[in-house]
């Protein structure tokens, strides 16, 4: 017995231990999990998700109009208004002879009414208002549920802006305390050289200030790498664990854009909401077309069943009425104001539609030549930073050897440490305007296949 619930006890244990052993060996967060993430957590995803969950309610709120209405009532009464007694004897069923006695049809007695009653009530027809009504929600669910997809983008496209803002506030970090190091070993060999009479003691001066700005650089950017981790996990919608946070360095990346001209054909298909627009157009001509169909004639039908009895429980008469309405507006004044702001509506989604296009074209064109002219300047920027490089390394050996000034290395090393800065800012740009022209042409998806 005692063997069984140890057994039992370490199996328990060793399933708690699998499921905890995950989460302590999380690697670092990679970018296709943070999108996951944000999928999953964010509130402003919660949001959008929200909103096309009450357009697909509507639909079925505007199905409902073509089903025919049922009702059940209970009610008790009790009077002796001679029109009531009258008529309320006639539906128990139980009028006699007697009740004809004008003493009994002027001054009756307290008359108890205990009534049980089914209604009908259906709109046969309407001239497909009703149909109509409905077409147009169906487009509404159809935008909204576009609209969705656009923002599943637009929220892809943020967690890649913010994760690409960590590993370029992660270099900066880097290249911050590669220059700390630096400014130290400048400080000691200008030491070293005053020391030893090759120097004079503003070398020295001159270092522990450039080593003092480098330190002040060094705490910007480590306030810089956590403002965008804080950044990350607000797109994210959740903390992220320390053990996460270990990132592969940001690394150069190349990209293939088709012809600015395809592009746009591409975002003029590929887009959701333009389709969303077009969505939107067709719901409001639906709705023009539904405004007209008040015009024509309606066919409405009803019916009732009911039992009345002088107590709840007891027995009495029961009757049913059942009957149908042809309705037509013979001056339709309303009706013509509906249809004129419908119309209105129509010509103002065709005008929106048509200005949302223009966008979308200027949208990708931007995002065309930003990610061209970001190209353009991460190859530039390499180039940079191998010259700068070897200008320093060169007066680096010119002023150990006392052929060169402090100043002048200072100066290169500014200059080396701007194209340093310059060259990850190049590469940051690359990758974050080629998510912007995949936004722009609609084809930023949650699978990420070239940025990673």
């Amino acid at each position: 017995m005692h063997s069984a619930i140890w057994r039992v006890l370490i199996l328990t244990g060793a399933v708690a231990l699998a499921g905890v052993l995950p989460a302590q060996q999380a690697g670092p967060l990679t970018l296709q999990q943070a999108v996951n993430v944000a999928l999953e957590k964010s509130p402003d995803h919660k949001m959008v998700q929200a909103d096309a969950a009450a357009a697909r309610v509507a639909t079925q709120a505007a199905r409902t109009a073509l089903l025919p209405s049922i009702g059940y009532s209970e009610s008790a009464t009790r009077g002796n208004d001679p029109v009531y007694a009258f008529g309320t004897r006639l539906r128990q069923q139980r009028f006699t002879q007697d009740n004809f006695a004008l003493d009994s049809l002027n001054k009756p007695a307290p008359l108890n009414n205990f009534t049980s009653r089914f209604t009908f009530n259906w709109n046969a027809f309407d001239s497909l208002r009703t149909e109509r009504q409905i077409a147009a929600a169906k487009l509404q669910q159809h935008a909204a549920e576009s609209m969705l997809s656009r923002a599943d983008q637009l929220l892809v496209y943020r967690v890649i802006v913010g994760y690409q803002a960590v590993l370029l506030a992660g270099k900066h970090l880097q290249v911050a305390q590669h220059e700390v190091e630096t400014a130290q070993a400048l400080l000691d060999l200008s030491k070293t050289r005053v020391e030893a009479g090759l120097a004079v003691d503003s070398d020295q001066l001159i270092a522990s200030t450039y080593l003092a700005e480098r330190r002040q650089e060094l705490i910007a950017a480590e306030g810089g790498v956590a403002m965008a981790w804080a950044d990350l996990e607000r797109v994210l919608g959740t903390p992220i664990a320390e053990e996460q946070r270990q990132l592969a360095p940001l690394a150069e990346q190349s990209f293939e854009a088709q012809p600015l001209d395809a592009e746009i054909a591409l975002a003029l298909k590929s887009r959701s909401d333009r389709q969303t627009m077009q969505d939107q157009t067709a719901a409001r001509q639906a709705n023009l077309r539904a405004a007209t169909s008040a015009y024509g004639p309606s066919l409405n039908t009803y019916g009732s069943w009911e039992a009345d009895r002088t107590s709840f429980a007891g027995s009495g008469g029961n009757n049913w009425m059942a009957g149908a309405e042809l309705r037509i507006d013979l001056f339709p004044a309303a009706k013509h104001a509906q249809v004129s702001a419908a119309r209105i509506a129509v010509e103002k989604a065709r005008s929106a539609q048509a200005a949302a296009e223009d966008q979308i074209r200027l949208e990708v064109t931007r995002a065309w030549f930003a990610h061209r002219t970001a190209a353009q300047q991460m190859v530039v920027a390499r180039a940079s930073i191998a010259q700068a490089d070897e200008s320093l390394r060169i007066v680096r050996n010119r002023y150990e050897a006392g052929l060169s000034l402090i100043t002048e290395m200072l100066r290169v090393e500014d200059a080396q440490r701007q194209s340093s800065a310059a060259y990850w800012q190049a590469v940051y740009a690359n990758a974050v305007t080629w998510a912007d022209l995949k936004l722009a042409t609609g084809t930023l998806h949650s699978t990420l296949e070239d940025l990673q």
